[in-house]
């Protein structure tokens, strides 16, 4: 068996197949779209409640009389309920596999669900938060790790952005499901709201059973024919699943002339959380570094604040009918999964560099923008409609600025920047690190606006927004049409890749960086 980290072409100096750039007009495989499709509908499960909340909250507040510090918790706290889900995922998913995963964050979401609908007081419903936290924190990894490992390279962008456009189809289903049940009897309404949740995770249960096994997890399991007969599956040609097969191997410690059906699953030359933390390589080092700052600057941007607060937003921006406020949220949810689909178009034409600087300079500029007309609204005595309008249009633009690129982009890029061996315990770091400070944000944005005033709240995200677009700038390398194998090359020298990469796709060959694929 050959050691993963000295890769026969490394040491006989010829070039692999996977130091050759996939196409970036590539032909398609309706196989592998079909697959990513059914492995995002996890996602609608991470952010339906996200949607749904914004809208329930308003009745369970007045059904259970509960006051707004138990509204902050009672909205942010599936966040951090998620982490728990979030950490174990990883590890689960090493273990029975990526598709068993994700029927097991569908399974705790359709409890959570039951137990929030059926919720009697404000501790029941606590509880029913919990168990559907823990499956948001499973679906939220699983389904990115999952279509990032069945995808070819050349449409991997692409496909790995599925999940963020199931997110915005959830949080459009829970701004829905507001909208339809607003008319019931409050203590009917929230009930039914939540309860709808149960549909989806079903839903998700059934179509596991239709799809494949991730191939690189079964290549970690010895499973070798099974992994060639996926591979051949979800590939352009034979010759690219014959060649993702031999980089695989490599990746999973199996030396690429081994043609047994089955071998011994590979053991680990270290654990997974020393390699990450106590040991890392310069390249582990760069791309943890990446994600982390990935995952706390897309929340730190107050996004979930814009999302699970914009009634609150609205009514503070002079919106005062409750129907018009919950029509104003739907076309939030429109705006946002409209805007995904951009991104599910540009991100393996123009990569994922130019996307995220792009979206997160818009983002800064609308988030100042609406933190201004909403200080000019707070401190009039009398309506200004014209910053009324620009409020509105701020807060469609900061949406959809946030789902070109920064939204996708803890999908894409996390998912398929991560060693192999290491990939579904580093997204798990991710995600947890992506769920504390959205619990963060959404646990204090109503404290914070009376701290501060709205207006000033929205003045601090635009402005950590702005720092994050630095980190951006000094830390990503591209790494459009790369084989997941390869991705790595790219990493472990931040300097270097400032100097032979600024411009966004050039290869850094640094030292650190070769020998962690």
């Amino acid at each position: 068996m050959t050691d993963p980290e000295n890769k026969p072409s490394a040491i006989s100096g010829e070039k692999t197949p996977a130091d050759s750039r996939s196409p970036i007009n590539p032909k398609r495989n309706n196989y592998a779209i079909a697959c990513a499709t059914m492995a995002s509908m996890a996602s609608v499960l991470f952010f339906f409640d996200v949607g749904v909340m914004s809208g329930a909250v308003i009745f369970i507040k007045k059904d259970f009389g509960i006051s707004d510090v138990k509204v902050e918790i009672l909205v942010g706290i599936i966040s951090l309920y998620s982490i728990f889900g979030a950490a174990a995922a990883g590890r689960i998913s090493d273990l029975i596999g990526r598709r068993y995963t994700m029927a097991l964050a569908a399974g705790f979401f359709f409890f959570g669900a039951v137990l929030m609908g059926f919720a009697t007081n404000y501790s029941f419903l606590m509880f029913g938060r919990f168990v559907a936290g823990v499956g948001t924190g499973f679906a939220g990894l699983i389904a990115s790790v999952y279509t990032a490992e069945i995808s070819p390279a050349s449409t991997r962008g692409c496909l790995t952005s599925f999940p963020e456009v199931f997110i915005n189809f959830g949080i459009l289903l829970g701004y829905v499901s507001n909208l339809a049940f607003s008319n019931l009897p409050t203590h009917l309404s929230w009930r039914f709201m939540l309860g709808i949740g149960i549909i989806p995770s079903a839903f998700l249960v059934i179509i596991v059973l239709a799809m494949p096994e991730s191939p690189r997890w079964l290549l970690m399991q010895g499973r070798i024919l099974e992994a060639k007969r996926v591979l051949d599956k979800v590939s352009i040609s034979l010759q690219e699943s014959q060649q993702r097969l031999a980089d695989i191997k490599i990746a999973a410690g199996i030396h690429p002339n081994v043609t047994d059906d089955v071998v011994p699953p590979p053991q680990p030359q270290k654990l997974v959380w020393k390699e990450l933390f106590l040991h890392p390589t310069p390249a582990v080092r760069h791309i943890l570094i990446a994600a982390i700052g990935l995952h706390f600057f897309q929340q730190a941007s107050g996004i979930d604040g814009v999302v699970l607060y914009s009634p609150r937003i609205f009514e503070k921006a002079g919106i005062t009918s409750s129907s018009h406020i919950l029509l104003a949220t739907v076309a939030v949810g429109i705006v946002k999964t409209c805007s995904i689909l951009i991104a599910t178009f540009l991100i393996d034409r123009i990569g994922r560099r130019p996307l995220i600087l792009t979206s997160v300079a818009g983002k800064v500029v609308s988030l100042t923008m609406l933190a201004t007309s909403l200080t000019i609204i707070n401190n009039s005595h009398e309506k200004v409609r014209w910053a009324i309008v620009v409020c509105i249009a701020t807060i469609l633009a900061d949406v959809a600025f946030f789902s070109i690129g920064l939204g996708p982009m803890v999908f894409v890029y996390s998912s398929e920047i991560f060693p192999l061996r290491l990939r579904a315990q580093g997204v798990s770091v991710g995600i947890i690190v992506n769920r504390i400070t959205s619990a963060v944000v959404t646990m204090t944005f109503l404290s914070l606006y009376r701290a501060i005033t709205i207006g000033g709240a929205f003045f601090l995200y635009a402005g950590i927004t702005a720092v994050g677009w630095l980190f951006f700038y000094l830390v990503f390398p591209e790494t459009r049409g790369r084989n997941l194998e390869d991705v790595q090359g790219v990493f472990g020298n931040i300097m270097c890749r400032l100097k032979k990469n600024r411009g966004g796709s050039g290869r850094m060959n640094s030292g650190g960086g070769a020998s962690n694929n």
